[in-house]
């Protein structure tokens, strides 16, 4: 029996200001080549409206997880993740998605692969991709996982329960540095900039070397065809730089806007997933902007100024709302050290049940 006729399990969650597909490793071929080409049939890609698919026509809502039992000491839980395109029959595992790591804890007791606390859970992940860890702890009020909660997050409706995400070793996640071309600051066709890895690969410029004063809407980004097409020539020279390759056709690494705040948070960003604006920001994107932020010499270090001292706490402005993130950064080291960072997010189970390629 094939999966054509058979399906696969599959859940759907919706994790921060993504959704994906999550699955459990042993319910898909164990032959990349074949897994890969059963989860683009399954995401209805390619195809810009994904409409044979599960897909949601944006690359925010084409993403997997895989998740399997850990061999690796003192971890729960092994997270793949994939991005998958959407116009293009493309996957990539070249980076990490934060957002989707907040469904992999709930995701695993469901399934129960980790047993839950009686009053919460905190799942110990190993990210694949990366091979580092992060913590994620939320509530399982009498052995359950609970959804509901009075927690908002910027860009997802209504409330829901705390996701708290921990990371730990997510320095150089993809490039093998914190710093990946070994300078705090670089030019790149005449722009200033400061390339950084912490958890993803990220290119930090102002917003005012592209012309623009980086508090544009999304629709006004994404309707810049000039624009997007300076993004991809500028992020895949910085790939290079950066020691990626070419990233013509990967999905990193993002290029972030920076522009001083406008709406009470302390820096107001515009990201590029990689090449599309996106309507927010991924965390880990958002925890690499602010390490590299917190870095003397930076690319917008001057902004950081006016930054509490008594708070590792920065609130990240973004085209719908913010996204406050914890980092800390041992700056008297060379080369600097991330002490810790970490961030709050929500997750909801959106359908569990079987799932059938076109």
């Amino acid at each position: 029996m094939s999966y054509d006729e058979t399906g696969v399990r599959c859940t759907m969650l919706r994790g921060g200001t993504s959704r994906g597909l999550y699955f459990e490793q042993h319910d898909l071929p164990a032959d990349a080549g074949e897994r890969d080409d059963l989860l683009l049939r399954l995401m209805g890609t390619p195809d810009p409206r994904q409409i044979d698919g599960l897909g949601g026509a944006t690359t925010l809502t084409s993403k997997v997880a895989i998740v399997s039992p850990s061999a690796a000491p003192d971890v729960d839980v092994d997270y793949l993740f994939l991005q998958l395109g959407v116009e293009d029959a493309t996957v990539s595992e070249l980076q990490n998605c934060g957002n989707i790591l907040a469904g992999v804890g709930p995701f695993a007791v469901e399934r129960g692969l980790v047993p839950a606390g009686e009053a919460e859970t905190s799942v110990r992940i190993r990210m694949v991709n990366s091979d580092s860890v992060a913590v994620a702890t939320f509530p399982t009020p009498g052995g359950r996982v609970e959804y509901r909660g009075d927690v908002e997050i910027a860009g997802v409706p209504g409330t829901a329960a705390p996701v708290v995400l921990a990371f730990a070793d997510t320095e150089g996640s993809a490039t093998g540095a914190l710093l990946p071309t070994g300078h705090v600051r670089d030019t790149v066709e005449g722009i200033e900039i400061t390339c950084v890895d912490n958890g993803m690969p990220v290119v930090l410029a102002m917003a005012e070397a592209f012309g623009l004063t980086g508090y544009e809407s999304h629709e006004q980004l994404a309707a810049d065809t000039a624009l997007l097409d300076r993004v991809d020539a500028f992020r895949r020279k910085a790939g290079q730089l950066m020691g990626l390759g070419d990233v013509s056709r990967a999905s990193v690494p993002k290029t972030v806007l920076l522009a001083a705040p406008a709406d009470g948070g302390q820096v107001s960003t515009r990201s590029f997933i990689p090449v599309q604006p996106h309507t927010s920001i991924g965390v880990l994107g958002a925890v690499s902007v602010v390490t590299g932020m917190l870095l003397p010499g930076a690319v917008g270090h001057e902004l950081t100024r006016d930054w509490p001292r008594d708070s590792s706490q920065v609130d990240v402005e973004h085209p719908t709302g913010h996204l406050l993130v914890d980092v800390v950064v041992d700056g008297s080291r060379t080369p600097p050290r991330v002490v810790r960072s970490g961030v709050v997010r929500t997750a909801r189970k959106l359908f569990d049940g079987t799932a059938y390629p076109r």
